[in-house]
């Protein structure tokens, strides 16, 4: 660490994102991202763009809250943007959670223990059950309504792809409506299934949502949020107050773009559905362990070789996966579904694997 260093961030661990390796050409599916390109509107919209980059976007982001807003039957004042939905994540951090504290999963996105680490929030990890399972119960509030930590749910939650339901959601948003509930959708296009109807009942709720796994704008950056008008107005505070252009006039017109051409985007969704069961009954068949995913990715281990050494040798073998340290999941490999072709690839070598 440099000498300057703030005190407080000396034993400091970022979060890890996945590796973007250059030193060879791999089968890449450690990182989620579509293995489709943008839809054929964003190079149109770029290109159209390139000529206003030298002034600064609206700030306000009205015309890609109003389509947003439109796309989930809400309104405008009820939708906000970000850099990616962890730029969200972290408005959301910073304004709600910063007094209150939080409560997430032991086995989920690594980033909601950075930020709270980063932020000096209090936070608990509430172990999953059998199964990696959300248990509302766990989540039962412990003080007085008001003075509970926030609850941050990955939905379907990362790494495991597991979903808890709208049923559990709408337990723990009852437990206690004076305490948020954030929401983190950023694979809930692939189970098809969002919280934000849930929005008219319960104002307390905060749905966070990215264009960069479904609608194949990982390198756009742009996230957003649903929430109360009230929710949002604070949120903007944030935005306002540290980074009020914080998506370029680039990534609106991609996000734009890709919002109007809907048949692609649930074409390709559907296509990563189908690649993805259809790779998991293959892997259960030649004797791996799996979730049940609801996301575009599967969460599978091999009986027979550690998580550590399979990567290994896939990486060896020019497949790369994302494996994680922590002890539940040390043997477990996040696999994400790339084309047919990609996943047939690897099922050959992974059955290749097994076998020996």
């Amino acid at each position: 660490m440099g000498k300057f260093l703030a005190d407080r961030f000396r034993y400091f661990e970022a979060y890890a994102p996945g590796e973007q390796p250059r030193d060879r050409k791999y089968v890449k599916l450690n990182t989620n991202e579509s293995p489709f390109p943008p839809a054929s509107g964003v190079a149109r919209a770029l290109a159209e763009c390139a000529e206003t980059l030298n002034l600064y976007p609206d700030p306000t982001y009205a015309a890609l809250r109003g389509k947003l807003a439109a796309l989930h039957g809400v309104t405008p004042d009820m939708v906000t943007v970000g850099c990616g939905s962890d730029e969200i994540l972290d408005f959301i951090f910073r304004a709600f959670l910063s007094d209150r504290g939080a409560v997430f999963p032991d086995v989920t996105y690594g980033f909601y223990k950075v930020l709270a680490e980063l932020y000096g929030i209090a936070y608990r990890e509430i172990p999953l059950r059998d199964g990696f399972a959300v248990a509302p119960s766990d989540y039962a509030p412990t003080a007085p309504s008001g003075g509970n930590p926030a609850v941050v749910l990955a939905e379907p939650n990362a790494p495991t792809g597991i979903a808890a339901g709208e049923k559990a959601i709408t337990e723990i948003l009852e437990a206690d409506p004076l305490r948020p509930v954030v929401i983190d959708e950023a694979y809930a296009d692939f189970s098809g299934v969002s919280a934000v109807p849930l929005l008219g009942k319960h104002k307390n709720l905060i749905v966070v949502r990215t264009f960069s796994k479904s609608r194949s704008l990982a390198g756009g950056r742009v996230g957003y949020c649903v929430a109360s008008p009230e929710i949002i107005r604070d949120i903007d505070l944030i935005r306002f107050s540290t980074n009020p252009y914080n998506l370029s006039r680039a990534a609106v017109a991609a996000a734009e773009a890709s919002l109007d051409d809907d048949g692609y985007f649930k074409e390709c969704v559907e296509t990563v559905v189908r690649t993805r069961d259809r790779f998991a009954a293959d892997l259960r068949a030649i004797g791996f362990d799996l979730s049940d995913s609801s996301a575009n990715f599967v969460f599978a281990r091999c009986p027979e070789i550690s998580g550590k050494r399979l990567a290994a040798v896939l990486r060896e073998r020019g497949f790369l996966v994302r494996r994680f340290d922590g002890e539940r999941i040390k043997d477990h490999l996040r696999i994400t579904v790339g084309s047919r072709s990609d996943m047939a690839a690897l099922f050959s070598e992974l059955k290749n694997i097994a076998e020996k």
